[in-house]
């Protein structure tokens, strides 16, 4: 690393440490609900993590996947949203337990989360954002083809 380099990130993380407001922690949702993670299908899972709140279709909040993934250990998923989210959580019930992870999202994040999940056959995806304040549960799902093979039949 050359010595530019090395300034600039350790100029960035002195202003990450010393700037008054911010608020990075995040929740430990595998320490603070442990039965979420333990769960078979997503609608279980759903109730485990968020409760009985009735879930909502919006514009607002989406995600992006292909269609047919070739290979299932490596499937991309792209997250986006306007809304004020605390938290996004996806699920899928292809896999032994179907919560795949959960983010919390900081007070006024832009939400355009590309992360990389792992099936093991075809299964629907489900994204669930809650609603910061209001604690209203948005949902968007898809269903994912896995190749069995990586050959694209």
């Amino acid at each position: 690393m050359d010595r530019r380099k090395f300034l600039g990130v350790g100029l960035v993380a002195f202003a990450a440490i010393v700037m008054p407001g911010t608020d990075l922690s995040a929740v430990d949702f595998r320490e603070t609900m442990p039965q979420a993670w333990e769960v078979e299908k997503t609608v279980d899972g759903i109730k485990a993590l968020y409760g009985n709140g009735a879930l909502k279709e919006s514009g607002k909040f989406s995600f992006k996947a292909p269609k047919l993934a070739e290979n299932g250990g490596s499937i991309p998923i792209t997250i986006t949203s306007s809304l004020d989210l605390e938290s996004i959580a996806l699920f899928q019930d292809a896999n032994p337990r179907c919560l795949s992870c959960v983010f919390s999202v900081p007070v006024g994040a832009i939400i355009d989360y590309d992360f990389r999940i792992k099936m093991r056959q075809t299964a629907v995806v489900t994204v669930v954002g809650k609603e910061r304040g209001t604690g209203t549960l948005y949902t968007s799902s898809k269903e994912i083809d896995v190749s069995i093979g990586g050959c694209g039949g």
